[in-house]
C-alpha cells in the first residue's frame, strides 16, 4: 500500500470514524494482508484495479489458509470501509466491494468461465447432429439472459418476445420478471426452432416448451448438466462447470463491464442488493440498454 494512502486512510479511520487504536491496527493489519495477496499475483497490480471478482478471490484465498469466519466477516467489513473510502477520496470511480459477500463455510466459490472459455465450450458443438442447434440455443440463452436451470427448462414460446428484445421468466415462488435478450440469443433460438424443433413430434401437453429432446418432451435439468459437462470434456476445460457457471459469468461479466448493479439484480430475479436495501423497480428501457451496453456478446 502506497505510504500516502495508507497514511490518509489512518487519519479517516481516526478522525472520521472515531475509532480505537486497536481498531484501526486491525483495519490497517487487514488491508496488508490484501496488498500482500495482490502482489503475491501480479507485482504490477494494485487493489485500486480490483475487481469483484478478485475480492471474492482473495477471501477465498483467505478462508482456504485457515482464517476462521468472524474473522473473515471482519476482513470483509474492513475491506469495504476501505473501497468507500478510495470512493469518497476519488482514488477509485466506482466501489468493486459493493456485492462482496463473507463465504459460508465449507463453500467453494462460483467458478467464473472468460468469454474465451465459453466461446470454446460452445465451439465444441457438433451442429451437424440433431440436437447441435438446440445445445447452441441453449447456451447462448444461459449465459445471454443470465437464467436459473429451471427457467431455462421451463422457457415458454409463447413468452418470447423478440420484436421488444426480451424474453419473460418464471422464476422462484413463480415470479414472473421480463428479462432482455440479445441478438445473438434470439438468432440461435430461431435457427434451432427452423432446423429442428418445427420438424419434431411434439408430444402433447408439452407443445408450448422451447427446447425438447428427441422424443418432443421438455428437457431436464439433468440434461443440461449432462450437456455442459461433455462439452467442457471436448474442449479441455477443467473448471467445475454446471449450468449456473453460466449464470454466475453472466452477472459477473455484466458487473465487470459497468452495468448497474441494480440492473444486474433484477435481470437475475434478486429483489434487493443487501438485505437492507429497498428494492428499485428500474423500467424496462433501462434494463435492456444496460444488458445491451454492457453484455460481451453484444460488444
Amino acid at each position: 500500500m502506497s505510504h500516502s494512502i495508507r497514511k490518509s486512510f489512518k487519519s479517516f479511520l481516526k478522525l472520521e470514524k472515531s475509532l480505537s487504536s486497536n481498531s484501526i491496527d486491525a483495519y490497517l493489519s487487514d488491508l496488508d494482508k490484501l496488498y500482500q495477496y495482490s502482489a503475491s499475483l501480479n507485482p504490477t497490480k494494485s487493489p485500486l484495479d480490483f475487481k469483484l471478482n478478485d475480492l471474492q478471490k482473495f477471501i477465498h484465498w483467505i478462508s482456504d489458509i485457515g482464517v476462521s469466519a468472524s474473522s473473515q466477516a471482519r476482513i470483509v467489513s474492513g475491506i469495504k470501509g476501505f473501497y468507500k473510502y478510495l470512493l469518497l477520496e476519488e482514488y477509485i470511480s466506482s466501489d468493486p466491494s459493493q456485492l462482496l459477500e463473507t463465504p459460508k463455510t465449507g463453500r467453494k466459490l462460483p467458478e467464473t468461465l472468460s468469454l474465451n472459455e465459453i466461446d470454446t465450450i460452445i465451439s465444441a458443438i457438433d451442429l451437424s447432429t440433431n440436437e447441435g442447434q438446440r445445445n447452441k440455443a441453449i447456451l447462448e440463452t444461459l449465459y445471454s439472459c443470465g437464467l436459473r436451470v429451471s427457467e431455462l427448462i421451463n422457457l415458454q414460446i409463447t413468452n418470447l418476445h423478440f420484436e421488444m428484445g426480451f424474453i419473460k421468466v418464471v422464476g422462484k415462488g413463480n415470479k414472473e420478471r421480463f428479462v432482455p435478450i440479445g441478438q445473438k440469443a434470439i438468432k440461435e433460438i430461431e435457427q434451432y426452432s427452423i432446423h429442428y424443433r418445427n420438424h419434431q413430434n411434439i408430444k402433447s401437453g408439452e407443445e408450448d416448451f422451447l427446447f425438447l429432446n428427441r422424443r418432443g418432451s421438455r428437457l431436464t435439468r439433468v440434461m443440461i448438466f449432462t450437456i455442459i459437462k461433455n462439452l467442457c470434456q471436448i474442449s479441455g476445460i477443467k473448471k467445475a462447470i454446471s449450468p449456473h457457471t453460466f449464470r454466475h459469468s453472466f452477472a459477473t461479466h455484466l458487473l465487470e463491464g459497468g452495468a448497474d448493479l441494480r440492473a444486474i439484480q433484477e435481470m437475475l430475479g434478486h429483489e434487493s442488493i443487501t438485505t437492507t436495501e429497498i428494492y428499485t423497480h428500474l423500467d424496462r428501457d433501462f434494463l435492456r440498454s444496460e444488458i445491451i451496453t454492457f453484455h460481451p456478446r453484444n460488444k
